[in-house]
């Protein structure tokens, strides 16, 4: 049998971790505005944010920050320390210091003629253990322990200022001048070490031996952690750190930070949402989706009335929908048998008792709607103008939210995208996300309709164009020309080919919806010469607003379409 336990809530029960789909909504408006989802995670990263329990979560640039300041204060701790124990080391001290160095000098050298000294690595360490960092269990980790708190002094030196350092040379200097076989042997030792030694790696031995141990240690720790916090080579990389040993140089809170950091690219990984290709972090379809999704979700939390028609249609069959009432089957309906209410009438006709006899006027059908097909071409405004304005995020998700509607409660629908600037260019739903926008200037709204018509000529059903931009036209391609021409402000030329162009979409009954952001004086009056031309419809509105109107109007139009279209067979 399964067995439980139960304790008092005492508030650290609430695990606060973010789940796959939390770090891809704190991502979205980066990915969206910036196209890179492995840059995304660095910039979350880098400032932080708060978990599902509400704790803040230190993000790198502030834990960086507080490394750099524990250093500091340590490294003016440790000069107090070695000050004091350079001025004050006793005689006998410094003696026994150097009977400990001349005695592992002449160890490691009868080592190096072949000889076994483990016997006499177990005296040396009886006699002057507590002179030895660590409990090394032979001559090799001890070499290597001495080694590794010479690191930890040179470290925690290179912490000091310039002055500090000058003024424990001069200490130091003269504590060896006053015992020059103390010196030979430091010096012999660091031959043993690392070869030629300098007069900075003489002032560090002593002192890795010393009071100043610790410091140096934990400085050389915090030198370490500092370079990958700076410099991590991936998001990944922070699953390296040492979280007990960040929690003693740190304290709690960071450590739980830095854990917290540390499992955002394994959480998006393990979620199926991101894949690493080519070094790089890219959405798997999935993570598109779910992208979309929340970006529709987003929406439907302002638009409650509409929010009951959010279901995907599950009903499938050549062209037709239920319609959610039965009827008596008559010869060339559609054969979609509701057995429940055959059943009964069967029942009712002769009465109880099995097995029941089912008869031709005993067939009960559910009723169908033609379903009415919708084929919708996005134009999204790529130019400069659209990041500078504080246009673009809001302009691709609005179009990641359509395409999630159309998808799931659409999906007989097509949807294709067109990006515009200088020029147009069909866009896939795969690479939204990381499409950005054109260092470029240029609003060429009469190649992107063309684009977009031509999308649409191999569609069939109600055809529409929503066309979401801040510029007036600025650019077109002329007729046989290799380029497209530009000037601004827009000139009669390429206004009359925009013109052109949307006179050939209403001649295809396609339907312009423009949705125009920040809207100055001339684009209210080309957006109302075009509205005029092609019968559609046009809306002013910002950043805020946008994917609002544009979901109303596309659900609205899309109802409107399927009243028209409806018959009950």
């Amino acid at each position: 049998m399964a067995r439980a336990s139960y304790s008092r809530w005492d508030g650290s029960q609430e695990h606060g971790d973010l789940d796959g789909d939390d770090v891809l909504r704190r991502l979205m408006d980066d990915l969206l505005e910036h196209g890179d989802a492995d840059q995304a995670l660095r910039r979350l990263l880098q400032q932080g944010f708060r978990d599902r329990a509400g704790r803040d979560v230190a993000g790198l640039r502030e834990l960086l920050d507080r490394v750099r300041r524990r250093r500091t204060k340590l490294a003016r701790n440790a000069f107090s320390e070695l000050q004091a124990a350079i001025s004050n080391t006793p005689p006998e001290v410094l003696e026994r210091a150097r009977q400990m160095l001349a005695e592992l000098n002449r160890m490691v050298e009868r080592r190096e003629r072949g000889a076994d000294v483990q016997a006499d690595f177990d005296q040396f360490m009886e006699r002057y253990g507590d002179l030895v960092p660590g409990h090394p269990a032979d001559l090799d980790e001890l070499l290597a322990s001495l080694a590794r708190q010479m690191a930890a002094a040179r470290a925690l030196l290179g912490s000091l200022s310039p002055e500090q350092r000058a003024k424990l040379a001069e200490l130091s200097e003269a504590l060896l001048e006053g015992d020059a076989a103390l010196r030979t042997e430091l010096e012999k030792l660091l031959g043993h070490l690392e070869g030629e030694p300098t007069d900075e790696d003489l002032l560090g031995l002593p002192f890795s031996l010393g009071p100043a141990n610790t410091a140096a240690g934990e400085l050389s720790d915090l030198d370490q952690l500092e370079q990958l916090l700076a410099g991590a080579p991936s998001p990944g990389a922070l699953a390296e750190v040492d979280i007990d040993r960040a929690r003693q140089l740190l304290g709690e809170e960071d450590a739980r930070s830095l854990e917290a950091l540390g499992r955002l690219s394994r959480q998006l990984r393990e979620s199926g949402l991101v894949e690493q290709k080519e070094g790089r972090m890219r959405l798997t379809p999935r993570g598109l989706r779910r992208i979309g999704d929340q970006a529709l979700a987003d929406l439907y939390t302002r638009l409650q009335r509409y929010r009951s028609g959010q279901h995907p249609v599950g009903a499938a069959g050549g062209g037709h929908e239920r319609a959610g009432e039965t009827k008596l089957y008559e010869w060339g309906d559609p054969f979609n048998l509701s057995i429940q209410h055959t059943v009964r009438n069967a029942l009712a006709r002769r009465g109880p008792g099995t097995p029941v006899q089912l008869s031709p006027e005993d067939f009960e059908i559910e009723r169908t709607e033609a379903l009415t097909r919708s084929a919708t071409v996005i134009m999204l405004d790529l130019s400069l103008s659209m990041p500078m304005r504080g246009n673009f995020v809001a302009a691709k998700k609005m179009t990641m939210a359509l395409h999630s509607l159309i998808s799931g409660r659409f999906p007989s629908d097509y949807l294709g995208i067109v990006g515009f600037s200088r020029s147009a260019r069909e866009v896939s739903f795969r690479d939204l996300p990381e499409v950005s926008w054109d260092y470029d200037w240029g609003t060429n709204i009469q190649h992107g309709l063309a684009v977009a018509r031509q999308l649409l000529s191999h569609q069939r059903g109600t055809k529409q164009v929503i066309m979401v931009t801040d510029g007036e036209p600025t650019a077109h391609w002329p007729v046989g020309a290799r380029e497209p021409v530009f000037a601004y402000p827009a000139t009669q030329e390429t206004v009359d080919a925009t013109l052109v162009e949307v006179a050939r979409c209403t001649r295809d009954r396609i339907r312009i919806n423009t949705f125009a952001l920040d809207a100055t004086g001339y684009l209210r009056h080309f957006v109302e010469q075009m509205t005029r031309l092609n019968h559609g419809k046009a809306f002013f509105t910002t950043p805020e607003t946008l994917g609002d109107y544009v979901l109303v109007d596309f659900i609205e139009s899309r109802m409107a379409s399927r009243r028209r279209g409806r018959r009950l067979a």
